[in-house]
């Protein structure tokens, strides 16, 4: 069986180097074979050419195709993985396309795992976590007042003026802008148009306590089902989010007014405003060679009853760039590689998924992620 990774991208290297390192057959693809030459060419045997047709041809029964490419190219490769009989692994969220192809994956029994890397990924891997350890605990109760959070950023190790510096494309940091959020608050729908207005303050549970910026993302409704909260648990907040920097909200200020002037306008408008100040950005706000990037990760669930605790337990992460490369590079793709051998190993059960649940794969990778990352604990509040 043949791996075939799609992609070498600033998040996909030290998953890749795993997986051949590791022994396995690997093809490696990517739009430009001297950019990927670069990256793994040391250990690499194989590296074509990417183009959705060579790809498919390419393809044969039992193979895994890991897309690592733009989310907009994920739903064709599971396509042609359908086709030719292969399963499909990524690092993104699963768009309603992916999860229309689930009944033609568990009909064909293959999978097509999601949502296996950073955030998404290692969240959910501390979630379900946390909801198993809540279950088997003696606080549990039907009665319970439940508050569950989640925050994940990218965030400079050495803080600069713009409290931020881009590891990804700065298009997608700035169009992220432009997305609207649903969460959980107070026991009420939380409906957010703009990141801005809703920027609260989030005190982290750090060896050195930190405190930073925070604000919802995308719509956490569905993940209230795929953690497996009991539709009659008692929930007042349930929010899925990003994390920054202190000072983050007074530095974009003026960022937040022109995305904010652009309502309304033609997409291709907002597409080329996007893009000038996206290139300006990066040549001010981008990582120096050797640089430390950082990575947080706080996840937390909270069990009241009566208005007094009786669980609360958070999962903390820490990490930041070193010898073994950025620490956004580590945490999205090691996961994604332990993914894919999962999925080779018949761990993960046929049709379309996001990070399992299993608690053996969860205590498994989480055990790995320690390795990843500087810092990693589950701190109980209440001990």
């Amino acid at each position: 069986m043949t791996i075939h990774w799609c992609g070498t991208g600033l998040s996909s290297v030290p998953g890749l180097r795993r997986l051949i390192e590791g022994g396995h057959k690997v093809v490696v693809w990517n739009r430009t074979v001297e950019k990927a030459q670069k990256v793994v060419g040391d250990l690499a045997s194989d590296i074509r050419a990417y183009t959705l047709q060579d790809l498919t041809a390419a393809l044969q029964p039992g193979d895994v195709a890991v897309s690592m490419l733009p989310a907009d190219q994920h739903v064709a490769i599971a396509r042609a993985c359908l086709d030719r009989g292969a399963h499909f692994v990524s690092s993104s969220y699963i768009a309603p396309e992916m999860r229309d192809l689930d009944a033609a994956f568990r009909e064909k029994g293959l999978v097509s795992l999601n949502e296996i890397g950073l955030d998404p990924g290692i969240d959910h891997l501390m979630a379900h976590d946390l909801v198993a350890r809540y279950r088997a605990s003696t606080a549990y109760h039907p009665d319970n007042v439940l508050s569950f959070t989640s925050y994940c950023g990218g965030v400079p190790k050495l803080a600069n003026a713009f409290r931020y510096k881009f590891s990804w494309a700065p298009v997608g940091v700035l169009k992220a802008l432009k997305s609207p959020s649903r969460s959980l608050k107070n026991f009420s729908e939380l409906r957010v148009s703009r990141p801005w207005d809703a920027i609260t303050t989030y005190d982290a549970p750090l060896p050195v306590p930190e405190s930073f910026e925070v604000y919802p993302n995308r719509d956490s409704y569905p993940f209230l089902q795929d953690y497996r909260f009991d539709p009659d648990w008692k929930v007042r907040d349930f929010v899925r989010g990003t994390i920054r920097l202190n000072g983050w909200a007074e530095a974009w200020a003026d960022i937040f007014r022109t995305v904010e002037g652009l309502e309304g306008k033609p997409a291709a408008e907002v597409d080329a405003t996007l893009t000038k100040i996206a290139t300006d950005l990066l040549k001010e706000n981008s990582y120096a060679p050797g640089e430390p990037d950082r990575v947080v990760l706080f996840v937390s669930l909270k069990a009241e009853r009566g208005g007094v605790p009786v669980f609360h337990e958070t999962w903390a992460m820490d990490a930041w760039g070193d010898a073994r490369g950025s620490a956004m590079s580590r945490l999205v793709s090691m996961p994604v590689s332990m993914g894919i051998e999962a999925v080779l190993a018949r761990e993960v059960p046929a049709g379309v998924h996001p990070a399992p649940h299993d608690p053996r794969l969860v205590q498994r990778w989480l055990a790995e992620v320690e390795r990843l990352a500087q810092y990693l604990a589950r701190v109980d509040h209440l001990a």
